[in-house]
């Protein structure tokens, strides 16, 4: 049976999981809550409690690790809100994880890496984005992203695909909810850069299938309405406030292409309208 394991089984990792699972795989899957594990091993997923820190990894990595050909990497920079990471130096803390992840996958028999990365890695270009874009990063998360991006792909010890995914939705998750309501947005014509938590999944399950390795892809769905009208279509079908968006001044954004994610890979979106 084919091994996969999967750092970290969140919001876009369980459900990932769960289809790796359905689809024949065994799954190895870690957590830092303990109060999660039992619900891991509920669905037949091998539970690891397992924490990255900038100096060193606590729990079993290398028995996380062994016996797996691929590891997927879905643990995304904490660097806002009340959950932030800080340091105390000018350390860059999610960087630095991820240098000290390395040495253990060179030692394990991980032979593929996939890398859930941002479409914030470009910053604020505006016009059409396609993976052949140059990233100019102007967030921390974005550099520090990029950065681990590097890392990975320029490690000869196993091959390091990169997925960069736009806004992440779902059933239970929707911007609107925190923009429901809210005065003087800005941007109102500038195109939405989403995709759905099904095709995040479902593109993740067609790049292991078709072993499509040391390649970067843009995870976007090609549904790009401006942004007044989506918010505003969504505000409506969830009976929210209205936001109100600011026209005084002109909109500005990027619109990001997944071309090669439909012609290259040869994936089709499940949902083509969010």
């Amino acid at each position: 049976m084919r091994q996969i394991s999967i750092l970290g089984c969140g919001w876009l990792g369980l459900p990932l999981a769960k289809a790796l699972l359905i689809n024949g795989f065994s799954v190895k899957g870690s957590t830092t809550s303990e109060g999660k594990l039992s619900t891991l091993k509920s669905l037949s997923i091998d539970p690891f409690l397992i924490a990255l820190n900038s100096k060193n990894i606590t729990g079993a990595i290398e028995d996380f690790l062994n016996g797996s050909e691929t590891l997927v990497i879905d643990i995304p920079p904490q660097l806002r809100g009340k959950n932030a990471e800080t340091s105390t130096s000018n350390e860059k803390v999610f960087v630095e994880k991820i240098k000290t992840l390395i040495p253990y996958l060179e030692k394990s028999t991980i032979e593929n890496v996939l890398f859930v990365s941002s479409t914030s890695v470009y910053g604020e270009i505006n016009g059409k984005i396609s993976e052949e874009t140059v990233p100019k990063p102007d967030t921390e998360s974005g550099k520090q992203l990029l950065e681990a991006e590097s890392l990975l792909q320029n490690n000869l010890n196993f091959k390091s695909t990169i997925l960069r995914f736009g806004g992440l939705i779902g059933e239970d998750r929707n911007p609107i909810k925190f923009l429901a309501g809210k005065q003087n947005l800005e941007n109102p014509e500038t195109p939405i850069n989403f995709i759905h938590q099904d095709d995040s999944v479902g593109i993740i399950l067609k790049i292991i299938a078709s072993g499509s390795w040391n390649e970067i892809y843009n995870g976007v769905s090609p549904f790009h309405p401006e942004r007044e009208t989506y918010y505003t279509q969504k505000a409506t079908e969830l009976a929210l406030p209205l936001p109100q968006f600011d026209h005084s001044k002109p909109s500005t954004g990027k619109l990001v292409l997944s071309d090669k994610v439909e012609n290259v890979l040869g994936y089709s979106f499940i949902k083509t309208n969010l």
